[in-house]
């Protein structure tokens, strides 16, 4: 990334548990089609991002937060030659939730309404949780993040609507996501998923891209790079992480995971051991400090 002007860290910090942290600078980059499974609350700081949400493009340029919530279909690319420059937090549903019951009316399940907000206030207060990490300012950093998600949820917030699960074909769709989760590494073909679940291949097809915005593969691709995710979080190397989740091998791990992540699986696993690390020292001087007392 360094020739290219290009630059990422994706990263945890372990005061702010369920959160990941992002710095990122991309000029050519492109985010395939994904989802993550934490909010996305992505501050502008120069440049343009352009992603496809919802059925259309949106752009967010600097002073303005890109948020996307968990399970919602989205891209990412350049909207100017320059590229984009952003700072991100991506707190679990359950640390949003929690700064909702305590500090909004929102009642429900929380999230954002538009993908797209204009605040040059809230963008700082981002870049801000960032610094504090990085400083190892834990009270700064858990505070600050307090700060900017209740002024987002109160600015742009609402209770997200459930997914209904009515028709026929809505239903083969859930079914098949299920299958598919279940079958990571050695998944049917279309013909024999929708054989299996009594409804055409273009039946299932529509039916799916309804319910989770991305056809099967996609969605299959995606789900894969989440798994590798959690087995590199646990130790795993990457390139068993590939084979365990279905890729043919480490390198094809790689691409899908940058294009989805923006990080190679590598860099992404060093950080989360640096995390983890640091947990076990302090709960071993936890330890420690606690026998000495007693």
């Amino acid at each position: 990334m360094a020739a290219s002007g290009e630059r990422a860290r994706h990263w945890q910090y372990a005061e702010l548990p369920g959160v990941d942290l992002l710095r990122a600078r991309y000029i050519r980059k492109t985010f395939v089609r994904h989802t993550h499974e934490h909010f996305v609350i992505a501050a502008i700081a120069d440049g343009v991002e352009v992603f496809h949400h919802r059925g259309t493009d949106v752009s967010a340029g600097a002073g303005a937060l890109a948020l996307v919530n968990p399970d919602t279909p989205h891209t990412g690319r350049a909207g100017v030659p320059e590229g984009w420059r952003y700072g991100a937090v991506y707190p679990s549903p359950e640390v949003v939730g929690e700064i909702a019951a305590e500090t909004t009316t929102v009642r429900g399940t929380p999230g954002f309404v538009r993908p797209v907000l204009d605040d040059p206030y809230a963008v700082s207060l981002v870049h801000q949780v960032l610094r504090a990490a990085d400083e190892g300012n834990a009270l700064a950093a858990d505070t600050l993040l307090r700060v900017a998600v209740t002024r987002l949820l109160r600015l742009n917030g609402g209770v997200l609507p459930q997914r209904e699960v009515r028709t026929a074909g809505a239903r083969a769709a859930v079914r098949a996501r299920e299958v598919l989760e279940g079958r990571l590494a050695g998944p049917p073909s279309l013909e024999r998923l929708a054989a299996d679940l009594a409804t055409s291949p273009f039946a299932l097809l529509r039916a799916f891209r309804d319910v989770y915005g991305m056809p099967p593969h996609t969605w299959l691709t995606d789900a894969r790079v989440r798994r590798a995710r959690r087995l590199l979080d646990a130790g795993v190397s990457p390139a068993e992480a590939a084979v365990a989740v279905g890729f043919t091998d480490q390198p094809h791990l790689n691409r899908h995971f940058t294009r989805i992540v923006g990080v190679p699986p590598g860099a992404y696993q060093r950080e989360r051991k640096n995390v983890q690390d640091l947990r076990q020292r302090a709960a071993y001087l936890r330890g420690r400090a606690r026998t000495e007392n007693s």
